[in-house]
């Protein structure tokens, strides 16, 4: 989806111009991969403009970093805010989407990425839903890719690693090309992971399923884990389940979640209608609160919101 370009990007706390946020070409994580970034939203509320989890975004980051021992030069604290500093000074009102990164940069060569030099960047800018109005109102058409999702003793897959996504990218273009909306991937036993970039839900009755996040190489989503709170505070069972693509098929209902998607759901699996073929009324109820909750509207979560002004 294209990038509206906003006014500044902070590195290494400085607010640089968008057009001046460069690296230079022998930038390590540019030719090795081994970043960790974050994708967190911010939305409109009544009460101003929210970050949504902030905090806990912020703490996957350093997670991350950790997995890849990498030494961030900044603290929890200095993040969180600085993250709220890029959404004031380019005066994002109305939400926008947020890009933490942690990369290492520019003065060593090599595989060994212990003398790098480690910086920090986070920009913003306005982003509709990833799989557009369409996917959120009427579902996604999903395949299952030929490629399979990490084995977590290959590449750690509990962080969020820039190169590691070279496997959603090459999942990605294949479903693409293929005509549909997005993939899912298997784990190398076989089991569901996850999407590209999203976790898996399928409705079962009256209960909702997802693949446990570390056995089957998948993210542990953070909106994953809050639609979770949603579904038991509606009065519906969650269980993390090893799953199949046969689970898929014949679930009653399937949606997938994520930061930049939200709340998606799943129409069809392999050219196998998903229920009726619409989003359901389990999903549409969780989808309601979901967005319910980050504007701000339901008071039970809004300890989620992290207000900027």
């Amino acid at each position: 989806m294209p990038i509206t370009p906003t006014e500044k990007i902070w590195m290494d706390g400085e607010l640089v111009d968008w057009a001046d946020a460069k690296v230079h070409v022998l930038t390590h994580t540019m030719h090795y991969g081994s970043g960790v970034f974050e994708g967190i939203r911010a939305y409109k509320t009544s009460n101003g403009v929210a970050v949504f989890r902030l905090r806990e975004h912020i703490e996957r980051l350093f997670a991350s970093a950790k997995v890849l021992m990498i030494d961030v030069p900044y603290n929890l604290e200095q993040l969180i805010e600085a993250t709220r500093e890029v959404v004031r000074v380019n005066g994002l009102h109305d939400g926008c989407y947020l890009r933490p990164l942690i990369y290492l940069g520019y003065g060593e060569m090599g595989l060994n990425p212990l003398p790098c030099p480690v910086n920090v960047s986070i920009a913003a800018w306005p982003w509709a839903s990833y799989l557009g109005d369409e996917g959120i109102a009427n579902g996604v058409r999903v395949k299952v890719s030929s490629w399979q999702r990490h084995d977590p003793n290959a590449v750690p897959t509990a962080a969020k690693s820039t190169g590691m996504y070279l496997n959603s990218s090459l999942a990605k273009v294949e479903a693409l090309k293929a005509g549909y909306d997005e993939a899912i991937l298997l784990a190398p036993d076989g089991h569901v992971s996850e999407c590209t970039g999203e976790n898996v839900f399928i409705v079962c009755g009256d209960r909702l399923i997802t693949p446990p996040a570390s056995d089957a190489g998948a993210l542990d989503g953070i909106t994953q884990r809050s639609v979770e709170a949603i579904a038991a505070d509606l009065g519906y069972p969650v269980t993390h389940e090893p799953m199949i693509r046969t689970d898929l098929y014949l679930a009653d209902e399937a949606f997938l979640t994520g930061t930049a998607a939200e709340v998606v759901p799943i129409c069809a699996v392999d050219d196998r209608e998903v229920g009726s073929g619409r989003p359901g009324p389990i999903t549409k109820e969780i989808q309601s609160t979901f967005f319910a909750t980050v504007r701000g509207e339901i008071d039970r979560y809004k300890d989620w919101l992290d207000y900027v002004d």
